[in-house]
């Protein structure tokens, strides 16, 4: 039984990732990274990859993957919306931006939509604070963000 060529592309770019860095101290992070920005997520078939590479078991290389949240598991939307969470953006009305951007776009953080256009991450400071709440919205920071102000820029994406 053979796979369809773009199935086997993934398998290939993790396993070539994987060996180049196989001999780095503590290569398991410096592996998931690269692998993550290769593809935009680290996908369920790098872990056996990854494993077998680095003498690991399946077990560890999943817990190290699930265990940091800038791990992707699935692929990323096209834009991706961080919220920030940090004390002073809180203060200024952060949650209820949260809450509303959640409801708007059906999904929770670390969720991207049924039509792959968004994804809503959780970021615990964009230096923004003078401005909170903030958002960015790929690599644009956008302050005194309200729930009318984040509904046009989500419009104009």
């Amino acid at each position: 039984m053979t796979s369809a060529p773009a199935a086997d592309a993934p398998s290939a770019a993790i396993e070539a990732i994987a060996r180049a860095r196989a001999e780095l101290p503590g290569a398991l992070l410096p592996i998931l990274h690269a692998i993550q920005d290769e593809l935009g997520y680290v996908p369920d078939e790098a872990v056996p990859i990854v494993s077998r590479v680095l003498n690991l078991s399946r077990a560890e290389v999943h817990g190290v993957l699930t265990f940091y949240h800038l791990f992707r598991r699935t692929p990323p939307g096209q834009h991706t919306i961080y919220v920030c969470r940090a004390e002073a953006c809180q203060a200024m009305g952060a949650r209820e931006l949260e809450a509303h951007v959640k409801q708007r776009l059906g999904v929770d953080f670390h969720g991207t939509t049924d039509d792959g256009r968004f994804s809503l991450e959780p970021i615990y400071c964009l230096g923004n604070c003078a401005c909170s709440p903030a958002v960015m919205i790929d690599e644009a920071v956008h302050g005194r963000v309200t729930a009318e102000k984040l509904d046009a820029l989500l419009d104009s994406e």
